[in-house]
């Protein structure tokens, strides 16, 4: 059951509770009062980018596929040759964190438009072979990686 709006976590935490919640293909069961939800535990549980990951008709789940300290990278793919990317950061400072496409099954020379899932964007740069993103302490990116070459 899902704990966002319950109260005891951060906004980051919350949403990095919602990515892993999409990624794993969970059904969504909501654990807070939802008759007085705030705003901002409505845009996360709301976030129709993110539920579609959750519901993207391929069905699925990601799985980790890299740890290294408090770092951690999950993939799993989606329909349309797209894969759902997950960095996050479990601890107490903000860092870098890089997905290979070796980890993550998209062949070594392509070409991959990024679309952040939380931001609603899509990223103006292209990648070739990996993907690096700054995240803060307790936070996660959640990505759609599509090849485009």
């Amino acid at each position: 059951m899902l704990e966002v709006g319950n109260g005891g976590m951060t906004k980051e935490e919350y949403i990095v509770h919602f990515s892993i919640w999409a990624i794993s293909k969970a059904p969504l069961l909501l654990g807070c009062d939802i008759r007085n939800m705030t705003k901002e535990t409505m845009e996360i549980v709301a976030n129709k980018e993110v539920i579609a990951i959750n519901q993207d008709p391929h069905g699925v789940q990601a799985k980790k596929v890299r740890m290294e300290g408090d770092i951690e990278v999950w993939a799993g793919p989606l329909s349309g040759y797209r894969v759902a990317l997950l960095l996050l950061n479990r601890g107490p400072s903000r860092t870098s964190i890089t997905a290979l496409w070796d980890d993550i099954d998209i062949p070594a020379n392509s070409i991959v438009q990024a679309r952040d899932l939380w931001e609603h964007k899509t990223l103006k740069q292209k990648f070739v072979g990996n993907l690096t993103a700054t995240v803060d302490s307790h936070a996660c990116k959640l990505y759609v990686l599509k090849p485009v070459a």
